[in-house]
């Protein structure tokens, strides 16, 4: 109860040492259960006339040895433990450690569970509502994917990849603290927050038809630079235009296979042919905007009542002051990601215009989709059988609305949203469609990428930059990264299969899969 209710809120490794022995204790606890429940299926069994082979076939396993279950029948048990190959506490911890970092453990008791027509995938709910949907922190950086299709095949990119990935690495800044290319006055940052991608579309860096495939059009009407500080205003100012770090990307990748021609028609695409994938937010002015309301919510926790499990979780009302300011720079961070994606799509037209000395026009080099990741919307939803306006808050997560919606772009009515979720960058993305099943069980929304299997502290441990650059290459891939850091920290092996996670969302009815597409060349922060 110490290790899972109250554990050790402001010392690290203490935390994650307690969360650990609280996750070993309860596995402990399973294994135990379980022995006693074999004996009793045992006796059963035994008082049923089997023979003995085939109880133990039936009940040996990892846990439960075939020695453990011939003891308790000669009346030699006593009471069940956890024996090898459980591991000790120290292995469990290394092996934790490895896999899951320092990160935090939620704990609760799990009262229902249903079946998603995926095998081996569930569904459950548990017994504090709170914790059945948990976001951590605020919504951050705004981040978001953006598609732009071409009329190239791989063969006509192929033998200039490597010279149009380094010319796209010098054209968009990446990397830790990369600044932008523009220099930007502050009167041009407030037009920025609240015209989005209309004042990068007015000022050249971009098509007129642009802002009709993105998400919103690019812009968030609530937005009102007054609620955005100082220090956010400082760190955008020299930001716009620019890729950053982490698992920010940009990709020269191919439509490897179509799983839905109807759809992939109506979003202009066919195998072989030749996509770039943007990944990238609001850099340090999102970033900045939650922190600094982070601090105002949580200094208000008082005055509105509200009690939290966690203080990481801190909110306040939509309808309060405090919630009406961040909701009005929140949007002002939204519209500088559109607009920060909208320039690197700009940069990224005259990188393979100047590489293969055609006009981007001509190349067919149209936005597909821009759809965010981390934002919240006011929306219209069904909740409780009523239609409400409601805020919904997509962190991690991203819209897939179905067919016929009135925020599906026209061009894609008849199919449904394209929603863009990013794989490793030795595997694969996924281009799909919301379905009107996703409206009812996730509020239109689906899963936004991969997701990671280990923590960048793990993968650092475990991988080797020059080994990851050689796995790559021999996939025919190209690589140029800002830091080796970068690419450890991002190495393929440190996510999940995206190919099982886009099925899991198609399964659960929240998304169709339409077209796969794979790296070629790839820039890293």
């Amino acid at each position: 109860q110490l290790y899972s209710v109250i554990n050790f809120e402001y010392h690290g490794e203490k935390r994650f040492r307690a969360n650990a022995a609280a996750y070993y204790l309860t596995l402990k606890e399973m294994v135990r259960r379980r022995k006693v429940r074999s004996t009793q299926v045992a006796e059963a069994m035994k008082r049923e006339g089997r023979p003995l082979p085939e109880i133990l076939d039936s009940l040996a396993s990892l846990h439960v040895s075939r020695s453990f279950l011939l003891h308790h029948r000669q009346g030699r048990g006593g009471r069940p433990r956890a024996w090898p190959p459980f591991p000790t506490f120290d292995e469990f911890v290394e092996r934790l450690r490895e896999g899951a970092g320092t990160s935090g453990v939620v704990w609760d008791r799990i009262v229902s569970v249903q079946e998603v027509p995926v095998d081996g995938v569930y569904d459950f709910s548990v017994t504090n509502e709170h914790h059945n949907f948990i976001a951590e922190g605020f919504v951050v950086s705004n981040c978001g994917v953006r598609l732009i299709r071409t009329d190239l095949e791989e063969e006509e990119v192929r033998p200039k990849l490597k010279e149009l990935v380094d010319t796209m690495f010098v054209n968009v800044p990446s990397g830790v603290g990369s600044e932008g290319k523009v220099s930007l006055s502050q009167s041009d940052l407030e037009k920025i927050m609240v015209d989005g991608v209309g004042w990068a579309v007015e000022k050249g860096f971009g098509w007129h038809d642009d802002p009709e495939r993105i998400e919103a059009h690019g812009r968030l009407a609530d937005a009102d630079p007054a609620k955005v500080g100082q220090k956010a205003r400082a760190r955008g100012v020299d930001q716009v235009g620019s890729l950053g770090a982490g698992n920010h990307f940009l990709e020269i990748q191919k439509v490897d296979r179509v799983y839905d021609k109807t759809a992939a028609k109506a979003l202009g695409l066919h195998e072989g042919q030749v996509g770039i994938m943007i990944h990238t937010g609001s850099r340090g002015f999102g970033h900045q905007i939650a922190t600094d309301y982070i601090r105002v919510c949580e200094d208000a926790l008082g005055k509105y009542k509200i009690d939290l499990p966690d203080r990481q979780l801190a909110c306040a009302p939509i309808g309060s002051k405090e919630g009406q300011d961040y909701w009005r720079a929140m949007c002002c961070g939204a519209n500088f990601a559109w607009t920060n994606r909208q320039l690197i799509t700009h940069w990224t037209r005259q990188s393979f215009e100047k590489v293969l000395g055609r006009p981007a026009d001509a190349m067919g080099m149209e936005i597909v989709y821009d759809v965010c990741h981390n934002i919240g919307k006011i929306e219209e939803h069904v909740v409780d059988g009523k239609r409400r306006k409601v805020l919904v808050h997509r962190k991690g997560a991203t819209r897939a609305f179905p067919p016929g919606h009135p925020e599906t772009p026209p061009k894609y009515r008849d199919v449904g949203q394209p929603v863009l979720i990013p794989g490793d960058m030795g595997s694969c993305s996924f281009v799909l469609v919301g379905l009107p099943t996703a409206m009812s069980a996730s509020f239109g929304s689906s899963c936004h990428g991969a997701g990671r299997a280990m923590s960048r502290a793990a993968a650092a441990r475990k991988f080797r930059a020059n080994e990851v650059r050689q796995s790559l290459s021999q996939k025919g891939i190209y690589l140029h990264a800002a830091s080796q850091a970068g690419i450890v920290e991002e190495a393929p092996g440190a996510y999940k299969n995206v190919e099982d996670v886009v099925r899991i969302a198609e399964g659960a009815g929240l998304t169709k899969i339409v077209a796969r597409m794979v790296p070629l060349g790839v820039v890293k922060g």
